[in-house]
């Protein structure tokens, strides 16, 4: 969608905050100014980006988590042209592997996938199946009434869920994958589809040279160009109605009164900071059950395997998957060295987030000693971990049905985070689409230039390739 740079707008322009300054907060703030309001973005660290933000490890400045861009990410794709940032991205096609029964297989190509040792033909037929039959599912609603496990162990069969599915949703939801639906396999399976391109059955990724830290620099650039005030090192303390219909905003550093906010907080962040929530809304917000994330990037003086995804299916390991950066992004944008991400999925109240750096590099090294017989940890450069209780929303049985609305109950004030995403996986992509359309809705001044783009989505029958990690 194209910035409507000249839009004339009768009404008056009102005074929004826009809590939280991560990708989410930045293109609502983005919008609304499109839509000639005026915004303050207040977000309680030291720079924006939230989990999309860049960091330095070692010498080197990129991502603080592992991203991708997908040729069918149509909305982010679009928001990089408004910031300028489209031309300097890079496609590469990649490889995807598996560590499984302490061994390292290719899996990035039908061949790989039909040499497989681990599944037999029929399992691996019915893999592929499960695969291709997901990917043509139209009512993801009724797959949200259905236990992942029972739906999958139908399809796939009772050796195939527990060899390759049940090691994959425990490295990514932990013993919550219990209480998970159907509906969350079929958006994994949705988005892998569409990330490649029709006919080539190729992955083919993208990043912007300079990684987030390029991207939020041009972004940051472009709401200050616009008039937004960004507030950073602003922790909010409470959201306040009053009985003239604005709404005042405490922070840490005083107060402020605005004619509406819109909060993209977790949500039992922000039923703390709203006291005038009412009972069946706080419910709804306390109700969501977060996943957080320990991710660990690993800079090392070479790579340890041409995967971008390695998935790990068996037990003992102690992270989700090998994420190796520098199996997409040229070395080049790293000084000439290499970038592994280590992520490992937890709940926020996890004991793993108890234990220190130390405690936890030396877990994380002693697999890769034993993953990869090649690894010596003379290669490592810098070891550095990021740590988030909330990262998304847990995909439970009937999850859509009990998601708060956008509008809260307090005059004025908006809720919108990552678990208004119901029929997808969270990503940058889902992220500004959640953007896009709470501004059309709400922003009061519909411009032309917030009409989206149809989603357009390759697809290729190709059933290689279940990493759930993206």
């Amino acid at each position: 969608m194209r910035e409507a740079e000249n839009t004339t707008n009768a009404e008056q322009p009102q005074k929004w905050a826009v809590l939280g300054g991560g990708m989410l907060g930045m293109t609502i703030a983005h919008r609304l100014t499109q839509q000639g309001h005026n915004v303050t973005l207040i977000e309680s660290r030291s720079n924006l980006g939230g989990l999309a933000d860049a960091w330095q490890v070692g010498d080197v400045t990129w991502d603080r988590h592992y991203h991708v861009t997908l040729l069918s990410d149509l909305y982010v794709r679009e928001l990089w042209k408004e910031l300028g940032v489209e031309d300097e991205m890079e496609w590469v096609e990649t490889r995807t592997g598996f560590y499984t029964d302490g061994q390292l297989y290719s899996m990035s190509n039908t061949l790989e996938f039909l040499k497989f040792p681990p599944l037999n033909l029929i399992d691996k037929f019915r893999l592929g199946g499960t695969i291709f039959w997901a990917s043509k599912v139209k009512n993801w609603k009724k797959l949200e009434q259905i236990p992942v496990a029972d739906w999958l162990t139908k399809l796939s069969g009772k050796r195939t869920f527990q060899k390759m599915w049940l090691p994959l949703l425990r490295a990514k939801l932990g013993e919550c994958w219990r209480d998970t639906s159907a509906a969350f396999i079929w958006a994994t399976i949705a988005r892998m589809y569409a990330a490649r391109r029709s006919g080539l059955k190729k992955e083919m990724f993208g990043y912007v040279r300079g990684g987030y830290d390029r991207v939020l620099t041009a972004f940051e650039d472009r709401l200050v160009t616009r008039g937004v005030d960004v507030q950073c090192n602003t922790a909010v303390k409470g959201i306040h109605a009053t009985p003239e219909g604005p709404v005042v905003v405490e922070t840490e550093q005083g107060t402020d009164v605005y004619d509406k906010v819109v909060s993209t907080l977790p949500s039992p962040v922000l039923a703390n900071a709203l006291p005038d929530l009412n009972a069946e809304q706080r419910a709804l917000h306390e109700g969501i059950r977060y996943h957080g994330i320990i991710c660990a990037s690993v800079l090392l003086k070479k790579g340890i395997s041409p995967y971008y995804v390695t998935n790990i299916t068996d037990d003992g390991v102690p992270f989700t998957a090998v994420i190796e950066m520098t199996a997409l992004v040229d070395p080049k944008q790293l000084d000439g060295n290499h970038l592994i991400y280590l992520p490992k999925y937890v709940a926020p109240d996890d004991e793993a987030f108890n234990k220190t750096d130390a405690e936890i590099e030396e877990e994380f090294l002693g697999a890769l000693d034993r993953m990869y017989p090649q690894f010596s940890r003379d290669d490592v450069k810098a070891f550095r971990i990021s740590r988030v209780r909330h990262v998304f929303a847990l995909p439970t049985l009937g999850y859509s049905e009990r998601v708060p609305p956008f509008e809260t109950n307090v005059a004025n004030v908006f809720a919108v985070n990552s678990s208004h995403i119901v029929n997808g996986t969270l990503n940058v992509n889902e992220t500004v689409k959640l953007a896009n359309d709470f501004v059309t809705e709400f922003g009061d001044k519909q411009s032309a230039a917030l009409v989206s783009r149809a989603q357009t989505a390759s697809s290729n029958h190709h059933a290689a390739d279940v990493s759930l990690v993206r």
